[in-house]
């Protein structure tokens, strides 16, 4: 169950690139927090750069949305990231799922605040560190 709201933000997440990134204005407030595992942004102008800055260093980066929920101000979108940067994996594509919170005031989002397991992102696919993490999750697993 979504609303126009969160249908606008899903159609531009799913043709986001460093080509639109004037599209954020449109779904994002001037005072937009955004927030991930690693990074914390404040205001539009800075959550533009952060976009141009993330698609400058991948190879590819796109969304594919696969539930969205409503409640009032709030929605949660449930995706798989597709990503190719040239120091990870050798550039081979790599999947990361999440979720993000999303909440409006008014027709823009106020706070976007995304979970996903960072490991999966970033870290396994780095050589030597991403050899650590697989050992320690062996070991783990014994």
């Amino acid at each position: 169950m979504s609303n126009h709201r969160t249908d606008k933000f899903i159609a531009i997440y799913q043709k986001l690139s460093k080509e639109n990134l004037h599209l954020l204005s449109d779904i994002y407030a001037a005072d937009i927090h955004f927030s991930d595992p690693l990074h914390e942004v404040d205001g539009l102008a800075d959550l533009h750069q952060y976009f141009a800055k993330l698609y400058s260093n991948v190879i590819e980066c796109t969304f594919d949305i696969s539930d969205a929920v409503s409640v009032g101000d709030n929605a949660f979108v449930y995706w798989t990231m597709y990503y190719r940067h040239p120091k990870l994996s050798n550039g081979q594509q790599i999947a990361v799922a999440g979720h993000s919170k999303l909440t409006f005031t008014g027709d823009k989002i106020s706070l976007h605040k995304d979970y996903f397991d960072a490991g999966a992102l970033l870290y396994r696919h780095i050589p030597i560190l991403g050899s650590i993490i697989k050992y320690i999750d062996n070991k783990a697993a014994e």
